[in-house]
């Protein structure tokens, strides 16, 4: 399903494939011979996403953009199955596997690997040629990769980036979940309809 949002409408190279039920939203520019499979979403939130050439989203990922965040992936990149890749910059290259997160700002590095379930912090930075090994946590610039036991280290790198006012806009001490919920709800709300205004 095509859909325009916010006044941007995806646009495809004829050369591409958009499985009938996946979901393209928004101004999605959407490279020569890129494939986007079964149940994925490509969701531009009035921001934008560029996809290159040859770049394979497999079932059920799901691709974000925002107003200040656009998400931005090379050539001859993989993004596997149930994958979240939100407004950041992958590179030429890059395989990004089953069920990993790649967050807000974060880059990836031509032919580096974020390996399953493994985890792209916010503005990180990994390497080219880098990987993340499975289930592994990359935080920081440039990123330093640890274990997801290791959380006193990662959180010693992560609150320098400031999750809450990247990701939403609120600094930490206002980031209370009815705070984000009703921020969200505002900026959510664009996708509504406008009330039919034909009688009954």
């Amino acid at each position: 399903m095509l859909l325009t949002h916010a006044g941007g409408s995806p646009q495809i190279d004829p050369t591409a494939f958009v499985a009938p039920n996946a979901m393209v939203c928004g101004d999605v520019r959407i490279g020569p011979g890129s494939r986007i499979m079964y149940g994925a979403q490509v969701i531009a939130e009035s921001g934008t996403i560029e996809i290159g050439r040859n770049v394979i989203v497999m079932e059920n990922a799901v691709l974000r953009s925002s107003l200040t965040h656009p998400l931005s992936i090379g050539d001859h990149c993989l993004i596997g199955p149930q994958a979240h890749v939100v407004g950041c910059t992958v590179e030429d290259e890059v395989f990004i596997a089953t069920g990993a997160a790649v967050f807000h700002g974060a880059r990836l590095g031509r032919g580096s690997e974020v390996r399953i379930h493994a985890v792209v912090h916010i503005r990180s930075v990994v390497a080219p040629g880098e990987f993340v090994p499975i289930g592994w946590v990359a935080v920081g610039s440039p990123a330093a990769i640890l274990p997801p036991q290791a959380h006193d280290q990662i959180w010693a790198q992560q609150e320098s980036l400031n999750f809450p006012l990247t990701v939403y806009g609120l600094d930490r001490g206002e980031a209370s979940m009815p705070a984000i919920t009703q921020r969200l709800s505002r900026q959510l709300g664009s996708h509504q309809p406008p009330p039919d205004s034909t009688p009954p």
